[in-house]
C-alpha cells in the first residue's frame, strides 16, 4: 500500500503562507522525499533559494512574470507572455510527477496567479484535482474559492494583525524575502 499524500492549503493577508510551505519542502527534503516548488507570480530572486539550492533532492520552478512589472500594470501582450511563462512552469512540476520525480508539490502563489488570469484554470484543476493518490500537495495564496477550502484536508488562514509595511518600512531582505 501507498502511502497517502494530503492537500495543505496556508491562506490570507498575513506574513507566513511562504515560509510555512517552504519549511514543510525542507523538513520533507531532509527525510528524503523528492520535492517540487513551483513559485508563480515572482520575478526576483528570494533570499530562501540560496538555501534550497543547496538541497539536491528540492527542484525550484519560477513562473516569472514579465517586465519586473505587477500584474495590474501589464499590457495585454505582457500578461499574455506571463500566462505562458507560469503554465510553462506548472506543466514542467506536472511532467516530474508523471514521471516519479516527485512527493511533495509546492504551489506557492498559485491561487493568486488563477485570481489574476494568468494560470489556466484546467491546468490548477488538473494539478490540484486529478493529483495522484500518494502527492503530498501544498497551496498557498490569498483567496481560495470554497471548493478548494471543502477538498484541502490541512487548510491554515494568515491573518494580518499588524505589519510594519502599514507604517511604512518596506520588505527587508532575508526576513520578508
Amino acid at each position: 500500500m501507498s502511502k497517502k499524500g494530503l492537500v495543505h492549503v496556508y491562506y490570507g493577508d498575513g506574513k507566513g503562507k511562504t515560509t510555512a510551505a517552504l519549511g514543510l519542502a525542507i523538513r520533507a527534503a531532509g527525510s528524503g522525499n523528492r520535492v517540487v516548488i513551483v513559485q508563480f507570480l515572482k520575478n526576483w530572486k528570494c533570499g530562501e533559494h540560496s538555501s534550497i539550492e543547496l538541497i539536491s533532492n528540492i527542484t525550484l520552478l519560477q513562473g516569472k512574470t514579465t517586465a519586473g512589472k505587477f500584474i495590474h500594470e501589464m499590457s495585454n501582450e505582457e500578461k499574455a507572455e506571463t500566462r505562458s511563462l507560469q503554465e510553462q512552469s506548472l506543466t514542467k512540476a506536472l511532467e516530474l510527477i508523471k514521471s516519479g520525480q516527485c512527493d511533495i508539490l509546492v504551489l506557492d502563489e498559485i491561487i493568486d496567479a488563477i485570481d489574476m488570469g494568468v494560470l489556466d484554470e484546467k491546468l490548477f484543476n488538473d494539478a490540484v484535482y486529478g493529483k495522484p493518490d500518494s502527492l503530498e500537495l501544498i497551496i498557498t495564496g490569498h483567496n481560495p474559492d470554497g471548493k478548494l477550502l471543502g477538498h484541502a484536508d490541512y487548510v491554515t488562514e494568515m491573518i494580518k494583525r499588524k505589519h510594519p509595511f502599514d507604517k511604512g518600512i518596506n520588505a527587508r531582505k532575508g526576513i520578508e524575502y
